[in-house]
């Protein structure tokens, strides 16, 4: 446990950190959710579009696209920033690293596979029972570059979520000595928060993702595989999204 003056500087440094990141995209769906628990139309009947177009104009889209992308990234440099120590980097501290490739990928794929089945499992439960919002994953237009931006904006979801709420937010919290159930309930918790804009499945679908994801990293030290997993899980949901028929995805209950 870090010392007393100590520990009071890493509890405004994780507020800030949070609150330039995933803290403040929390606030925001807590807000959002509670605006369409009021509104007339009800819950299951709404929607909410991931990754849309920024512009009518192709070249600009794209353009916005990657800024979007790029800037989203600047709280990973920050908290990789904040965790490196002399003689030690950030990278290694968490284990977002290169070591052991195939052993990284065996493991996010597996992880994916854990996560993403029931994931798809909860959406749709929470969409039979109204207390889940249409999801519209993709909404780009039709370009050269649609599918390579998909792939870098769930890459760049992964990197986001598991390094901030996953390697940095445990590490702080441990260095803060919060007991390990409460270190992994705050993950957890914190990772649902800031998908609540979606409906209560996604909130319970990523609440347990949390807790999977949390309880690997303690013991694991490593956020590589969470990365791989995350990236998988959004790649299938956002490249199918963009590229099966809308047939298809009424039929499979996602349009």
């Amino acid at each position: 446990m870090a010392p007393g003056p100590l520990r009071s500087r890493l509890r405004a440094e994780v507020l800030i950190v949070l609150g330039l990141s995933l803290g403040q995209s929390a606030v925001y769906a807590l807000v959002n959710i509670a605006a369409r628990l009021t509104l007339t139309t009800p819950l299951g009947e709404q929607s909410t579009a991931m990754n849309p177009s920024r512009s009518p104009r192709p070249y600009l889209d794209l353009t916005y696209q990657l800024l979007s992308i790029g800037f989203a990234l600047v709280p990973v440099a920050l908290a990789l920033y904040l965790l490196s120590e002399p003689g030690r980097r950030a990278t290694a501290r968490i284990g977002l690293d290169w070591r052991r490739p195939w052993r990284n990928l065996a493991a996010g794929v597996g992880l994916a596979a854990l996560i993403g089945v029931p994931g798809l499992g909860l959406y749709l439960a929470g969409r039979a029972l109204g207390i889940t919002v249409e999801v519209q994953a993709a909404t780009l237009n039709d370009h050269w570059w649609t599918v390579p931006v998909l792939v870098l904006a769930a890459l760049q979801n992964a990197l986001l979520e598991e390094v901030v709420v996953a390697g940095y937010l445990i590490e702080r919290l441990e260095q803060l000595g919060w007991r390990p159930a409460a270190v992994l309930a705050a993950s957890a918790v914190m990772r649902g928060a800031y998908h609540l804009y979606q409906g209560f499945g996604p909130f319970l679908g990523n609440l347990v993702m949390g807790l999977i994801f949390g309880e690997y990293y303690r013991r694991r030290r490593r956020t590589m595989p969470l990365v791989v997993a995350h990236t998988l899980i959004d790649v299938v949901a956002f490249v199918g999204y963009a590229l099966l028929p809308a047939g298809a995805l009424a039929a499979l209950g996602l349009a």
